[in-house]
């Protein structure tokens, strides 16, 4: 369930307003040729963490499909996204039933290319989670040569917002009428600038899950400390240790303020997850919006269903990422005419597809 209006959603807002701003004024020549649209659906699976709403926004016309993984509970399988299961799993972890996941299988992304293609769409970028993780992105690929419209499958080497953020860039630029290798490009520049922090009390659940990566040789020591992890290069690598979950949690802070102070001024956007502590990730969003007074407030969110099968109870993760709405502009020249051209199904007035009755305001970043 989210918790807050994700912090992606307002560069989102901000791009397609400035975008609108700076491709209006002035007349049209009238030699212009008129712009070439090329319509780009983007798919993605559940493990990007995408708020409910965002996703049903932009699924209206097609344009965005997310593929659920699914969970296993015991003998029970579940679909993320499809299924309420997050009471469900905290529960199964709690009293040690075992909990797993698995890829979704090609036909599923088979299907949901398919479904593009009947929408009208010339083209497909598939953005997953990271092939060291999960074979998701295996399956796309397999799914990919089974179809005949063309298939973009990016690996993003990253999990959760981190994933999120790198698919909410790429619906931006396909909304922008961007070609799929110009999407996948702007994905690609939103991941190399995302970094994903975390916590968790335990690395039994890690462990079981064969998740653990670079951090096994923490093993040894697991009950006494509480690491701080990271996602790199698509694996979970241990960045400390230490001694208590307080100090854990207030380590955590520390690493995240650093980096997001280190980012162009006021560009740093944050995302929270956690799994059963929410007044926990409160906590650490208000510490984190007083430290950080220039960069907006953090997204808060339950860690989704397929990510909290394998990090346990009490995790807590921080996405750190930026907001850059000049990056679509820079992917290729502006049409000769100064206009570009609105992709089927674009609001062309700067309105959000999940809002439509609202419009975006550039100066406050926020709805009118």
């Amino acid at each position: 369930m989210i918790d807050r209006e994700p912090a992606a959603w307002l560069w989102l807002k901000d791009h397609l307003a400035r975008l609108r701003q700076a491709t209006v004024p002035g007349p049209v020549p009238p030699a212009a040729e008129p712009a070439v649209v090329v319509r780009t659906a983007v798919v993605t699976d559940s493990a990007a963490a995408l708020p409910a709403d965002w996703v049903r926004g932009f699924s209206l016309d097609g344009r965005l499909a997310v593929v659920p993984m699914p969970v296993m509970v015991g003998a029970e399988i579940y679909g993320e996204g499809e299924d309420d299961i997050a009471d469900t799993i905290a529960v199964a972890l709690a009293a040690a039933t075992p909990v797993k996941t698995s890829r979704p299988s090609p036909g599923q992304f088979e299907q949901a290319y398919l479904a593009a293609e009947r929408r009208g769409y010339e083209a497909v970028v598939s953005i997953h989670i990271s092939g060291d993780l999960s074979g998701t992105a295996e399956s796309a690929r397999l799914a990919a040569a089974r179809v005949g419209i063309p298939v973009e499958v990016l690996d993003t080497r990253t999990v959760g917002m981190a994933q999120g953020l790198a698919v909410q860039g790429a619906v931006v630029a396909a909304a922008d009428g961007r070609s799929a290798a110009e999407v996948r490009k702007f994905a690609e520049e939103r991941l190399a600038k995302t970094k994903v922090y975390f916590y968790v009390p335990s690395l039994e659940q890690l462990r079981r899950g064969g998740r653990i990566g670079a951090a096994a040789s923490l093993l040894g020591t697991m009950f006494s400390i509480k690491p701080i992890l990271a996602v790199d290069g698509g694996k979970i690598v241990p960045l400390e240790k230490i001694r208590s979950a307080a100090r854990a949690v207030a380590r955590l802070e520390e690493i995240v303020v650093a980096d997001a102070a280190a980012r162009p001024q006021g560009e740093a956007r944050l995302a929270i997850h956690h799994f059963g502590n929410r007044a926990e990730a409160e906590v650490l969003a208000s510490r984190l919006a007083v430290a950080l007074p220039d960069t907006p407030p953090a997204q808060i969110s339950s860690l989704p269903a397929v990510l909290a099968a394998h990090a346990g109870l009490g995790v807590l993760a921080v996405i750190v990422g930026e907001s850059t709405t000049s990056a679509v502009a820079a992917l290729s020249p502006v049409p000769a005419s100064g206009h570009v051209a609105a992709a089927p199904g674009r609001l062309a007035d700067g309105a959000s597809p999940a809002h439509p009755e609202r419009t975006a305001d550039p100066a406050a970043g926020k709805s009118s």
